[in-house]
């Protein structure tokens, strides 16, 4: 298990550099957005590794990748068209944990215009909410796909795969998602 220099700091203060690093790259279907990484995963050194997330189960479960990944095997996504990262790099914890003062949504808007996927997902409504009342100075309609884009790129809002969020889960507007990514053409 590779433990990253966050650990030695506790939850939700800030780090010198980002916690995990993105996983992004050219010809992205989607890039997933939590607020930050959860403790466990700062100590794994891997995206999404609580032992309750739903995350990897759930993208196979929707058919996004062809079978469970492990966290410590996150890198790989970017063979399955997706993408990772985080509203706040630099701190980590549960969304109650962070201070809020390393939310980065102008980083994440300079992100997507590079990337331009075809989607921008959060994973959670935390992150949606500070990145929507930056940019558009409301918050998301709710969770399912919103009405505004950034670019090309259409906005979703999943239920968090956090095993601290288990009575907010809902896995249709996962499938949501993907039955868009597949659908042909990408119309958005």
């Amino acid at each position: 298990m590779r433990r990253p220099p966050a650990v030695a700091t506790p939850p939700g203060r800030r780090q010198r550099s980002a916690v995990l690093p993105d996983v992004l790259g050219p010809g992205l279907a989607v890039i997933f957005c939590g607020s930050a990484v959860g403790l466990k995963s700062a100590i794994a050194g891997a995206y999404y590794a609580g032992p309750g997330n739903k995350f990897w189960p759930t993208l196979a479960a929707i058919g996004l990748t062809p079978r469970r990944l492990a966290p410590d095997e996150y890198a790989t996504v970017l063979d399955y068209g997706i993408g990772l990262t985080d509203l706040t790099k630099s701190e980590f914890g549960s969304d109650a944990a962070l201070s809020g003062e390393a939310d980065d949504p102008a980083a994440l808007a300079r992100k997507i215009a590079r990337y331009r996927p075809r989607g921008l997902a959060f994973n959670g409504m935390r992150a949606a909410r500070v990145f929507f009342a930056a940019r558009f100075a409301r918050g998301p309609a709710g969770y399912g796909r919103q009405a505004e884009m950034l670019g090309s790129t259409a906005l979703f809002v999943l239920p968090s795969t956090s095993g601290a969020a288990v009575r907010y889960w809902d896995a249709q507007p996962w499938r949501a998602l993907a039955a868009f990514l597949a659908a042909p053409g990408h119309s958005t």
